[in-house]
């Protein structure tokens, strides 16, 4: 009966399972916002790693010193190839960056304080203490 109960609350009520390898469902637009960018984030991670790991494999079974032992002789130092691995990161950061912004911005939350203290105090030497208080009916 015990084990009915665990496996009811385990699959309806969305209770975190051992060795989950996801999130939970979200109970705020806060936390949906978070899975998404985690969504994205991961999606741009995997690109990555297979474009790396494509060119790491073409360059090594390209460039061993079996097929071209001179290889490196008619290699020049190319601007193209210098240019796109310095903006391709830095449009990938702007594409994590946006919408990553945009979450902080919506998770903002603005309040009105109630009250605000300002407390000044200087030990030892002076032994001026002053307290300020300023409440919302004083304003």
């Amino acid at each position: 009966m015990f084990q009915l109960l665990l496996n009811y609350i385990h699959e309806y009520c969305d209770a975190p399972r051992p060795w989950g390898l996801y999130f939970q469902d979200s109970a705020s637009p806060q936390m949906e916002g978070l899975v998404e960018l985690h969504d994205n984030i991961m999606f741009y991670l995997i690109i990555i790693l297979f474009g790396v790991g494509w060119v790491l494999v073409s360059v090594i079974t390209n460039y061993n010193s079996v097929k071209s032992p001179i290889s490196h002789k008619y290699l020049n130092h190319g601007t193209l190839i210098e240019l796109v691995w310095t903006i391709t990161p830095a449009l990938i950061l702007i594409l994590i960056a946006f919408p990553s912004f945009k979450l902080l911005y919506l998770m903002d939350e603005v309040s009105d304080p109630a009250m605000s203290v300002l407390a000044e105090g200087f030990f030892e030497t002076f032994n001026i203490y002053l307290k300020l208080i300023y409440t919302s009916k004083d304003i």
